[in-house]
């Protein structure tokens, strides 16, 4: 066997990986199951799992301890994030620089060219073509958001043998494997351990989780804020302010530890600011783009016109009225299935 018939699979020890590792083994390939050590008990129990799924299903498996790397490249970056007024995307660092950084690196450290895992996404190209990530067949279980840091040369190395299949069609996998230690999915990030996102930033951040005023558009104060940590824009629960009318979080003004807050009206977004912006083929095109965009995971895909300002930048501006962005959280770009790229919401909507 080479090593091109011999992939690592990332594995959780959820139904997810655990039903890719099985649909490679029926093709034919050779095995390694990897699984990530971070940190937290949460993650000591993932372990564990995973290594009870690998010796049900009879394939290596080996622990990589990257609680050092996850803790400055995902948790550290998360928690200033929040300090800093912005909504970040956790997930997506974790994509880009531990599971298909790191992670991908051991693999071919290890013998195994390609890293698969339990995304359900689809990769099209090679040869002659560019790499294309593409929705999977289960559009409910689309994770292209969370993956639109990945380039060609990371494409290149890696499998979703989820990407024709469902959720319904995993559960059967899984189920005729014998497989019964799986853990529950989860739509939680995975390193709170049961925790809220404010009392993690609190906890590893203290002195800077602090109350402060809320303001109307016209700069009165209205009440007070627990912390920024607490809110995103255009979140309207939790605000702790009385009266009939609706208020929603317009602003996150870190200079001065302050929210401001608004009608639903007022959220309205028109267009926005885009940093880091990159295409998954590696080329940014130049002028103004026609496409879809999403600013938040699972949210609707709308029609855009980006128009791309050299450097990395570039607008968004919606063909129509469009939800409100809030800065530091991803926007990924879409043509019909196609996931083309993405990048990072500014301040200035």
């Amino acid at each position: 066997m080479t090593d091109d018939d011999k992939i690592a699979v990332a594995l959780s020890g959820g139904a997810d990986s655990a039903a890719a590792a099985i649909v490679l083994l029926r093709r034919g390939f050779g095995v390694m199951a990897l699984t990530m050590r971070l940190a937290g008990h949460s993650f000591d129990a993932t372990v564990e799992r995973a290594a009870r799924v690998a010796g049900e299903i009879g394939v290596e498996h080996h622990v990589i301890d990257l609680c050092d790397d996850f803790e400055r490249l995902v948790v550290h970056p998360f928690v200033e994030a929040y300090v800093a007024g912005l909504t970040p995307n956790p997930c997506v660092n974790c994509n880009r620089d531990v599971k298909f950084g790191i992670l991908l690196e051991e693999a071919r450290r290890r013998g195994c060219d390609r890293l698969a895992t339990g995304h359900y996404a689809r990769i099209t190209g090679g040869g002659a073509l560019p790499f294309s990530l593409k929705r999977p067949a289960d559009l409910v279980r689309d994770q292209t958001y969370v993956l639109w840091t990945l380039g060609q040369a990371t494409l290149e190395h890696v499998l979703f043998p989820l990407c024709t299949l469902t959720r319904d069609d995993v559960a059967g996998i899984t189920r005729e494997a014998g497989i019964t230690c799986l853990s529950k999915s989860s739509q939680d990030i995975c390193f709170m351990d049961g925790d809220s996102y404010a009392g993690l930033v609190a906890n590893r951040a203290p002195g800077r989780v602090r109350p402060g005023p809320i303001l109307d558009i016209g700069g009165n104060v209205l009440g007070e804020h627990k912390g920024l940590a607490h809110h995103t824009v255009g979140q309207r629960r939790g605000l702790g302010l009385g009266g009939s009318d609706a208020l929603f979080v317009l602003e996150i003004k870190p200079q001065d530890n302050s929210l401001v807050v608004g009608s639903r009206e007022r959220l309205a977004c028109l267009e926005f600011p885009v940093t880091g912006v990159r295409f998954s083929s590696g080329a940014v095109p130049e002028g103004t783009v026609s496409c879809q965009v999403m600013t938040r995971y699972r949210g609707p895909a709308l029609p855009v016109s980006l128009e791309l300002t050299g450097g990395g930048r570039g607008i968004v501006r919606y063909r129509e009225t469009g939800p409100p962005a809030a800065p530091g959280q991803s926007v990924v770009f879409y043509r019909g299935d196609e996931m083309l790229g993405g990048g990072v919401i500014e301040r200035g909507c």
